[in-house]
């Protein structure tokens, strides 16, 4: 089945380009160039990926995205942002969305970056179809993992993960204690084709922290300067299903 792509990008030049080189590749292309209308066709419609420029006129990215995401549309979202922005990115990477890149850039990163979200998305969408296992899961002290349903609580209350947040979360919880270098969590979690900085790993890691306020005695994630990170649980019996 052809996958579907919405380029939101008010620039023709760029838009142009965009739309050119991913319908070569295959992929059926929308173009928006404006902030309301790339909103409502992105919230009405059904569509693999989703390529956003993050200064639009009408509504700019990071409103498109907190709304979507709000309205509960999970589609994959890839931010095109300036050089040198990493202001942006980090907002952006916040907001919901799943990978960046900058401009100017060439086809071929353009190409690879769209091709890894959508396989990294793939992958997330086959693993909701598992069948449920009410006992699968980890548990560290307050804090109950369930891989196979994407659900994590703390002292028994529901907190909402971004995907890849969730799958950082799971990855050192399966290891408490371990260090994990942000080379490890970068293979495990974007996989080894992902062609994005380390910087998204600490801004995932940082809003885990904060999600895991809730209870920071019981769990919580530890800095090792220069190195990566690793979860920290207290000494109550932490059990593996």
């Amino acid at each position: 089945m052809t996958q579907r792509l919405l380029v939101i990008e008010d620039e023709p030049t760029l838009s142009r380009l965009l739309s050119y080189n991913l319908s070569r590749e295959g992929y059926e292309v929308t173009v928006e160039d404006h902030g309301q209308t790339g909103y409502d066709t992105a919230l009405n419609q059904e569509f693999d990926l989703i390529l956003l420029d993050l200064m639009l006129p009408g509504m700019n990215g990071f409103e498109i995205m907190t709304k979507l995401r709000q309205e509960g549309v999970k589609t994959p979202v890839i931010i095109l942002t300036a050089k040198n922005a990493e202001e942006e990115v980090v907002e952006g990477l916040k907001s919901g969305a799943d990978d960046y890149i900058t401009k100017p850039f060439g086809v071929a990163e353009l190409l690879a970056r769209v091709a890894a979200v959508l396989r990294r998305s793939t992958g997330v969408e086959e693993r909701e179809k598992l069948p449920d296992r009410e006992d699968a899961h980890i548990s560290h002290g307050a804090l109950v993992i369930y891989p196979e349903k994407y659900e994590v609580t703390l002292n028994g209350e529901s907190i909402t993960l971004r995907p890849k947040e969730f799958e950082v979360l799971l990855y050192l919880a399966r290891k408490p204690g371990v260090v994990m270098t942000r080379d490890d969590l970068m293979n495990a979690v974007w996989g080894f084709d992902y062609i994005g900085g380390q910087r998204t790993v600490d801004v995932h890691v940082s809003s885990l922290r904060k999600k895991l306020e809730l209870d920071p005695e019981s769990v919580h994630i530890d800095s090792i300067r220069g190195v990566g990170y690793k979860l920290v649980v207290s000494k109550k019996k932490s059990v593996h299903h």
